[in-house]
């Protein structure tokens, strides 16, 4: 099974789990003058409690294969003309919130507003003093802005093609 039909799997199941925990607060009871909906609706509803539950378990085993699998599947993703090579776990960390905090940094560095010119009575020049390189600053910027949609273009194909480890 690949990562992409495991994911797709675990969503199926948690419908159809959220479809039982339906059914069980729909039936679970009734009044003594009604006509229950099932033969023996005792049995029914604890039927789809055990369904449920074999559900959970499923869905437990993917999602810990899943991990599994991004934990130790290494993939090489070309950014800035390198191959970095980090698991899939790790990519997806990048691709959640670290990237984007990395851009935020190089954001940061500002001329904070100041302006150049000539100060006071005596014209003194007043120059900014950066302690940062403005290029590099900028080159930075984007190779994090980017990064998030470089990573999914990889992930989508990598979890098409990756086995899950069990």
């Amino acid at each position: 099974m690949k990562i992409i039909e495991a994911l797709k799997q675990t969503k199926d199941l948690q419908k159809k789990a959220d479809d039982l925990r339906e059914k069980v607060a729909h039936h679970s009871a009734y009044m003594n003058v009604e006509t229950p909906v099932y033969p023996d609706q005792k049995k029914q509803v604890s039927q789809w409690i055990q369904s449920h539950s074999d559900i959970m378990k499923e869905i437990l085993r993917l999602r810990v294969a899943i991990q599994k699998t991004n934990i130790e599947t290494v993939v090489g993703i070309q950014l800035n003309g390198k191959t970095v090579n980090k698991s899939i776990a790790e990519w997806i960390h990048r691709r959640r919130d670290l990237a984007n905090y990395e851009e935020k940094m190089w954001r940061s560095l500002t001329d904070k507003n100041l302006k150049e010119g000539f100060f006071g009575e005596s014209q003194t020049k007043v120059e900014i003093i950066r302690c940062y390189d403005p290029i590099i600053r900028d080159e930075n910027i984007l190779m994090y802005q980017t990064e998030p949609s470089i990573i999914d273009a990889n992930l989508e194909i990598v979890n098409a093609t990756t086995d899950l480890i069990e």
